[in-house]
C-alpha cells in the first residue's frame, strides 16, 4: 500500500492555526478538526465498538492557546461519530500514550506542535496499545475525510468526561522507570520545561525522588511555549546553569518527548550522546543481549563509530520517531532515537519520553558514580552543521538537476571525511541540509554552498 498523504506527516497533522492559505497545505482550523474526529471516529474507533457500549478516546494537549479549540472541535467530531471523548487537559504526549493504554481507551490524541512556535499547531494519535498509528490507519483517516459528515442518530452521541487525576498517574508512571534502591538525593538539577505540557509533571517527578529541583520556563501562558526555551534552545538552559551552579540540567520541549542535558560546566549533550550512556548501561546490565541501536540518518557518524567500540551495532531508519519504532518493532530491539532527543526504551514505554529517558541517564551515572563527561568520554562527535531552507509552493528538491549535481560535486569533495544529508521535513515546509565532517569549519562551509545552490535553483525553477 502507498504511504503518500495528503495531511499526515511523519508525526501526525501539524500546521499553522487558523489560516486556509498555509503553504504546507495543512492549515489547523476549527472545520478540519471537527471533521478529523468525526473521521478517527469511524476509522479507529468504531471498529472496537462492542454492542452498545461507546469506544472511548483519550484527548491531551500541551500548553498552546489554540489547544482550547482544536479540543472542542475534535471533542465535537468524535461525538457526532457516537464516540465517547476524555479529556485529560495539558499532559506530555508520551503521557497520552500511557493512559491510553492504561486506561483501556480505543485510541489516544495529541493536540501539540511539539517544539515549533506557538502559533503553530498539530494532531496527533496512538493506538489502544499507545503506539503510533500504522501508515495504513492515516490513509484511511484521510479517505473519510473526503466524505461528507454524517452524524450517528441523535440517541448516539458521545459524550464527554474529565479524567482528573491524569496527571498524577503519569508522575507515577515515569517514576516506575527508576529503580526503587536508588534516589536522586544529594542532585541540585535544572529542569526546563518549555513552558510545555511537562510544567507540571516534570518538576514533582525529580523531586519526589529526592533532587533538589529549580524548574525554569513552568510558567505556560499559551504563546510562550518554546519561545527561546527547551530542548531546541538549550542554550537558555546553560545561562540557567552558571546562574544557579546547578549539577545538571534537563531540557525537554513542549510536548515532552525530547531530551538535551547540560553539565555543569555548561556543555549541551544531545540525543545521540545521552543514547550512548543509556546504551553502554544496557549493555553493562546484559539487558541489550546482542541487540543493536536503532539511529536515523542525522545521527551522527561519531556515535555510530563509539558504539561499535563496544560492540554495539547501529541501524539507521528514516527521520522520524515513528520509523525509529517500526526499526525497533521490526528487530525486536529495545533502544533507539534521533540526535533531537527522541529517545524510545521499549522496556519502559511504547513511545519516546524525555522524562523516562532522563530517569536512564540517570540510573548510569548514579550507579556508577560519573558525570556526562566521564560518561561520554569514548565518544568522539562529528562536527555536523544544519540549514534549513524555506520552501517555495510546491518545488521538488529531487527534480532539481542543478542540486543533484551540486549534492554529487560536494559530496565526492567531502569523501571518507564525512556526509551530506538533504531531506525535506515532515513537519514544516523546510528542505533540511546537514553536513557532516571531521571539521567544523569544512561542515559550514560545504552546508552553505549547497543552500546557496538550493536557494537559487527554487527561485529560477519554483
Amino acid at each position: 500500500m502507498t504511504t503518500q498523504r495528503k495531511y499526515f506527516g511523519t508525526d501526525g497533522i501539524r500546521g499553522r492555526v487558523g489560516r486556509n492559505d498555509d503553504h504546507s497545505g495543512n492549515a489547523i482550523t476549527p472545520d478540519f478538526a471537527l471533521k478529523l474526529g468525526w473521521a478517527v471516529g469511524r476509522v479507529l474507533a468504531k471498529s472496537q465498538m462492542h454492542g452498545n457500549e461507546h469506544a472511548g478516546v483519550l484527548i491531551g494537549k500541551d500548553t498552546r492557546l489554540s489547544g482550547y479549540l482544536i479540543e472542542a472541535a475534535l471533542e465535537s467530531g468524535l461525538s457526532a461519530s457516537g464516540v465517547d471523548v476524555y479529556l485529560t487537559g495539558p499532559l506530555p504526549t508520551p503521557g497520552v500514550a500511557y493512559l491510553t493504554r492504561a486506561l483501556r481507551r480505543s485510541a489516544g490524541i495529541v493536540i501539540s506542535a511539539s517544539h515549533n512556535p506557538f502559533h503553530d499547531n498539530g494532531i496527533k494519535f496512538f493506538s489502544s496499545l499507545g503506539a503510533k498509528l500504522p501508515d495504513e490507519i492515516e490513509i484511511a483517516i484521510e479517505r473519510e475525510l473526503d466524505k461528507p459528515l454524517e452524524c450517528v442518530a441523535p440517541d448516539a452521541f458521545g459524550k464527554a468526561f474529565r479524567v482528573d487525576d491524569a496527571a498524577g498517574r503519569y508522575i507515577e508512571f515515569c517514576k516506575s522507570a527508576f529503580p526503587n534502591d536508588l534516589d536522586l538525593k544529594g542532585f541540585r538539577i535544572i529542569v526546563d520545561c518549555a513552558h510545555g505540557a511537562t510544567y507540571h509533571v516534570a518538576p514533582p517527578v525529580f523531586h519526589e525522588l529526592g533532587a533538589d529541583v529549580i524548574a525554569v520556563a513552568a510558567k505556560p501562558n499559551g504563546v510562550n511555549i518554546n519561545d527561546g526555551v527547551g530542548a531546541v534552545n538549550p542554550q537558555y538552559l546553560v545561562q540557567k546553569m552558571h546562574q544557579h551552579h546547578a549539577q545538571l540540567g534537563l531540557a525537554l520541549d513542549g510536548d515532552g518527548d525530547r531530551l538535551i542535558m547540560v553539565d555543569t560546566h555548561g556543555r549541551i549533550y544531545d540525543g545521540d550522546a545521552l543514547l550512548y550512556i543509556i546504551a553502554c548501561d544496557y549493555l553493562r546490565h546484559g539487558a541489550l543481549k546482542n541487540e543493536g541501536v536503532v539511529g536515523t540518518q542525522m545521527s551522527n557518524l561519531g556515535f555510530e563509530q563509539a558504539l561499535q567500540r563496544q560492540g554495539i551495532s547501529l541501524e539507521r531508519a528514516a527521520v522520524g520517531d515513528r520509523y525509529v519504532l517500526a526499526r525497533l518493532l521490526e528487530r525486536g530491539w529495545k533502544l533507539g532515537g534521533e540526535n533531537s532527543g527522541h529517545l524510545l526504551a521499549l522496556n519502559h514505554h511504547t513511545t519516546g519520553d524525555g522524562i523516562i529517558a532522563a530517569l536512564l541517564v540517570f540510573r548510569a551515572l548514579i550507579e556508577q558514580n560519573l558525570d556526562l563527561e566521564s560518561a561520554t568520554r569514548d565518544l568522539i562527535l562529528f562536527p555536523q552543521k544544519l540549514i534549513n531552507v524555506p520552501l517555495i509552493g510546491n518545488w521538488q528538491y529531487r527534480q532539481s538537476h542543478v542540486v543533484r549535481a551540486a549534492e554529487m560535486e560536494l559530496t565526492a569533495a567531502l569523501g571518507k571525511r564525512g556526509r551530506i544529508l538533504l531531506r525535506a521535513s515532515g513537519t514544516e515546509p523546510l528542505l533540511r541540509i546537514m553536513v557532516e565532517a571531521e571539521d567544523e569549519l569544512l561542515a559550514t562551509n560545504i552546508a552553505q554552498q549547497l543552500a546557496n545552490v538550493v536557494q537559487d535553483a527554487m527561485k529560477n525553477e519554483a
